[in-house]
């Protein structure tokens, strides 16, 4: 059987990167046509770059939002990079008035004044024993920063002040970084994720 990692392609992601990483890790990618394939995909990714009203809108308007929901709550293997981080939040200062996905309760905010945005090249993630600690690569004018609730695994980093770099419970993860270009940090995160799956 494959191993094939199913890509929610939103239209706000970097797509080439991701189906390169995994290639290198020796997995396939395909694209998920509908909410059942996000439901029913052995190992799912969240891409994304870009504001998070048009994520949001893309999500909603494929019909993937609840699916994704249900995929989560039942700790199916789920990854989320960048703004698919910031979209398994309640809201976002960057889009007031558009609701997330709700997943992790808290909201996403800007960086306070005087930070320089956008947070943007190499910065030393610390974590858990799950994610290390190392170099990741950023491109981020928002971020999450507080603590999400429910037992989440927190990796932190520092851009004139701590935020959230990544999160993880069970079989789900998210990072506000790339892994899929971030070196052996990155790839070491995206091959535990992978050790997960049940294929």
């Amino acid at each position: 059987m494959s191993r094939t990692v199913s890509i929610i392609n939103t239209g706000v992601a970097n797509i080439a990167s991701i189906q390169s990483s995994f290639a290198k890790l020796g997995y396939e990618t395909q694209f998920t046509a509908s909410a059942q394939d996000v439901l029913d995909a052995k190992a799912v990714i969240l891409p994304g770059v870009g504001a998070f009203e048009a994520g949001m809108s893309a999500l909603n308007s494929l019909g993937f939002s609840d699916a994704l929901r249900q995929r989560i709550h039942d700790n199916k293997p789920t990854i989320a990079v960048c703004l698919g981080m910031q979209l398994l939040c309640e809201s976002s200062e960057e889009s007031p008035g558009t609701k997330g996905l709700g997943i992790l309760k808290s909201q996403i905010r800007k960086f306070s004044p005087g930070i320089r945005t956008p947070h943007f090249g190499w910065n030393m993630v610390t974590g858990t024993p799950y994610f290390g600690s190392g170099y990741a690569y950023f491109a981020n004018s928002f971020r999450l920063a507080e603590d999400p609730d429910d037992g989440w695994e927190v990796a932190t980093c520092e851009h004139g002040e701590r935020f959230i770099a990544a999160v993880r419970k069970g079989n789900v993860v998210a990072a506000q970084f790339h892994p899929e270009i971030s070196g052996d940090f990155g790839f070491s995160i995206l091959e535990k994720w992978l050790e997960g799956v049940t294929w």
